[in-house]
């Protein structure tokens, strides 16, 4: 038997359908499991050893349809359910199991604030599109491979975080889903141990910013230094993670690590929030705005972004976790 899975986008997404591909290949005797992305994400699957061929969408989806259709492939699980996929799914003209994006409950609840969520993490709706292969969750969580390659040493840090860190996943692809700088200087004040700070290079400005005011003996500013899966190796070696809503939160998941996950415009009801970890949830649940989108704003629609603002910061790791009795999954 040969499957193609589907997914396009974004880093968190694709992390997130690890446990597919995963029981897929566990549990189905002499199964073939091929998996479909973008170009640039490429090392987010390149090394799983679940996956036996990987196919990459560059700038002709004409040249890539000719050669997935060469695979003759028995099923295609579409864990994107977009445009492109279906066009994708039409053309190979094979049987296709596609995963609900339940967009009509997450537009009720954005534009109306009318709560009809189920309380379902995507991931299970993921595996929901493979369970008339007589495929079921196997419970193990997300799953993450670097390559050795490109494994970070903690001597390559500064000699304050050489021992142990804090990592803080700072970046996000929209403005209202990450903390203004401000409020990340009073939270990595508060933190109080070294920080290594996480993004890309659009985050880097910001990072310097917290890095002037604060002292590279406490931060250290990784942003836009490392790879994806660099700075996926020190979320695996930091001792806690704080993150906003994005794709690192996901790969910290992965690595079972202890997370503060921090939202703004977003809510953790639109179901990714992190899954199979031990995990504190830092939201604002007093104002009627939230959410204003599924996936962030460059700027607060009202202007006053009380979500982030407002937002209690309560961050001591050691309170954090005395008082978290249950994993909240």
């Amino acid at each position: 038997m040969k499957i193609l899975i589907l997914r396009f986008s974004s880093i968190g997404d694709i992390v997130l359908t690890t446990p597919v591909i995963r029981c897929l290949k566990q549990q189905l005797e002499g199964v073939e499991v091929h998996y479909c992305t973008k170009r640039r994400h490429q090392a987010l699957i390149a090394t799983n050893p679940y996956i036996d061929k990987c196919y990459y969408l560059d700038d002709s989806l004409n040249q890539l349809v000719g050669q997935l259709r060469s695979e003759q492939y028995d099923f295609i699980i579409d864990l994107h359910n977009n445009l492109r996929t279906n066009l994708i799914k039409h053309r190979l003209g094979k049987r296709a199991f596609t995963v609900d994006k339940i967009n009509i409950r997450k537009w009720l609840y954005v534009r109306f604030k009318v709560d009809a969520m189920p309380p379902v993490h995507v991931v299970d709706r993921y595996m929901d599109t493979i369970k008339w292969l007589g495929v079921t969750n196997d419970e193990k969580g997300l799953d993450y491979f670097i390559a050795d390659s490109e494994q970070v040493s903690m001597s390559l840090l500064p000699y304050s975080h050489q021992s142990a860190y804090v990592a803080y996943a700072m970046g996000g692809q929209h403005a209202t889903k990450h903390l203004p700088v401000a409020r990340m200087i009073e939270l990595c004040r508060k933190i109080g141990r070294p920080i290594v700070l996480l993004g890309d290079e659009h985050d880097r400005e910001m990072g310097e910013i917290i890095r002037d005011e604060l002292g590279s003996s406490l931060i250290y500013n990784a942003c836009g230094l490392f790879t994806i899966n660099q700075s996926a190796s020190l979320i695996r070696q930091a001792q806690l993670v704080f993150s906003h809503d994005t794709g690192l939160m996901h790969i910290a998941a992965a690595f079972k690590k202890q997370i503060v996950s921090i939202w703004g415009s977003t809510t953790p009801k639109l179901g990714m929030y992190p899954y199979k970890t031990r995990h504190l949830i830092v939201e604002n649940t007093n104002l009627s705005c939230r959410p204003c989108s599924k996936i962030g704003h460059d700027r607060c629609p009202l202007g006053h972004f009380k979500c982030m603002n407002d937002l209690q910061l309560t961050v001591d790791p050691a309170f954090i976790w005395a008082s978290q009795k249950q994993d909240q999954y």
